[in-house]
């Protein structure tokens, strides 16, 4: 296993961060009096483990070639997963291992998905170690999609590569350099999304709590209504807001910090983002008009759009109460996710914007058999082995939706439940349809073996699939 010492002092780097990230929560417990052993203890295991891998690894080269990558990422994430459960274990709620492992994941996987019925009364250090998670879920999937993503050409995200000159034994030095930055913005967002929460009436804990989940696009609240529980309208649009700005590709802040004051108004991903914004609302607002007009309401169409698209889940009304054609829109809007690059979720933008233009491109040469048609993207030609990448990539994530469907049919849930649960589990987004996990529902009804379906989907989709998948394949090893 020496080759992969540079993978197991990562790992322990990302421990010990996460070891010392409990104790944030016991400040809270003091405050509130709820002092308990639950994030001592579980900081002290978590912070011994990491340890024990820093410290067992310290001789590695410093360099990742491509199976250490797709391990190091698959890895980073489960292992998290596993330690950042041991506070629901221990805490006085009494969550079990299941339970417990649900939460974890939905938490750093920035799902949003939960198991706790009642977090009205649920420990204040739980709720901000729920927000923890997802805030750190949220760092995470950023710089892995800006620095490790491209260079393992996992579904065509190698268009995002920083350098042409990229290779994989540059992947840590670049991660230091580009981290360091995108820590300062992602950190001086949720600071900023923070404040504005409590100006317009937020307490300070939830004003803390929700703009770590804000910016992550994770979704976790401190009530089981969400944000609908201010029923505040300054809250509402400055929760859209900080959405998006979670929503669009965290690169291009660093290109606008360096000099590109442009690249909101001409990144083709916001554009598109936004453009599917307002034509979704628009359609919504046509359909209840004049359908439905008792569940009419500009500010919940709006809202919901915004958070479902972006894969958030925060919920102001009971969506799927509006008809048939609105679930179908909103389960759409879960599949597509935000732009890449940032703590978004779903297909992503791009890939759509891609298969767009590959079935255009299809059309125009049944149309003129002898022309030569150049696909482009974002005015850079787009090759066959880029389309190839992003085609098989959503063709597995159709595949493997019906799989999870499917296996969660078997479980015993209803067809909305199974495939709704399905979607929100693959695509990060947190709620689902029907009575159980609906937007005011949650998970803690569901079998077990359902929950552990769903965590499965959670990974694979936070991952882009192929990240997990093809450390299942023999052949990938043996070069």
């Amino acid at each position: 296993m020496s080759n992969y010492k540079t993978v197991f002092f990562t790992l322990g780097i990302l421990q010990i961060i996460l070891g010392v990230s409990m104790f944030i929560p016991i400040i809270v417990q003091f405050f509130y009096s709820e002092i308990d052993s639950s994030f001592f203890g579980s900081s002290i295991v978590t912070i011994i483990f990491g340890t024990l891998f820093f410290l067992s690894n310290l001789d590695h080269d410093k360099k990742l070639n491509l199976q250490q990558a797709f391990l190091l990422t698959s890895l980073s994430w489960i292992s998290i997963a596993v330690f950042g459960s041991l506070p629901f274990v221990f805490s006085s709620i009494e969550l079990s291992i299941t339970d417990s492992f649900f939460e974890s994941m939905s938490g750093i996987t920035t799902t949003g998905s939960t198991i706790i019925s009642d977090l009205e009364n649920a420990p204040k250090g739980l709720l901000l170690w729920r927000a923890i998670l997802q805030w750190l879920g949220g760092i995470g999937i950023i710089v892995m999609a800006i620095t490790l993503m491209p260079i393992m050409n996992v579904g065509g995200m190698q268009l995002f590569k920083i350098s042409s000159n990229d290779s994989s034994e540059k992947i840590l030095p670049k991660s230091k350099e580009i981290a360091l930055r995108l820590i300062y913005i992602y950190s001086g967002l949720t600071g900023l999304c923070a404040i504005t929460y409590w100006i317009f009436g937020m307490g300070k804990f939830d004003s803390l709590t929700h703009s770590m989940t804000t910016i992550a696009t994770g979704g976790f609240s401190n009530y089981n209504e969400s944000i609908g529980y201010f029923n505040s309208l300054s809250i509402e649009i400055s929760s859209m807001f900080f959405i998006i700005l979670g929503s669009i590709p965290f690169i291009a802040y660093i290109k606008f910090i360096s000099g590109n004051k442009k690249i909101f108004l001409n990144d083709i991903q916001i554009k598109t983002f936004l453009k599917i914004i307002i034509f979704t609302v628009i359609i919504l607002s046509i359909y209840l008009l004049f359908s439905n007009q008792e569940n009419f309401s500009l500010r919940s169409i709006f809202f919901n759009t915004i958070s479902i698209l972006s894969g958030t889940g925060y919920v102001n009304a009971e969506f799927d109460k509006w008809g048939s054609f609105p679930i179908t829109l909103f389960l759409a809007l879960m599949f597509i996710g935000g732009c890449a690059g940032s703590t978004a979720c779903g297909v992503k933008i791009f890939r759509i914007q891609i298969l767009y233009l590959f079935i255009l491109n299809q059309l125009k040469k049944i149309i003129y058999p002898k022309g030569v048609f150049v696909i482009k993207y974002d005015q850079s030609a787009v090759d066959e082995k880029f389309i190839a990448s992003i085609i098989s990539f959503i063709y597995f994530y159709i595949v493997i939706f019906f799989i999870l469907t499917a296996l969660l049919s078997l479980t015993g849930l209803d067809f909305i439940t199974a495939i709704s649960g399905a979607a929100t589990s693959i695509s990060n987004v947190g709620p689902g349809l029907g009575q159980i996990i609906g937007p005011n529902g949650d998970f803690s009804s569901l079998p077990d073996l359902s929950k552990w379906i769903l965590t499965v989907g959670m990974i694979l989709g936070r991952l882009e699939l192929f990240a997990i998948l093809v450390l299942f394949l023999p052949s990938f090893w043996k070069n």
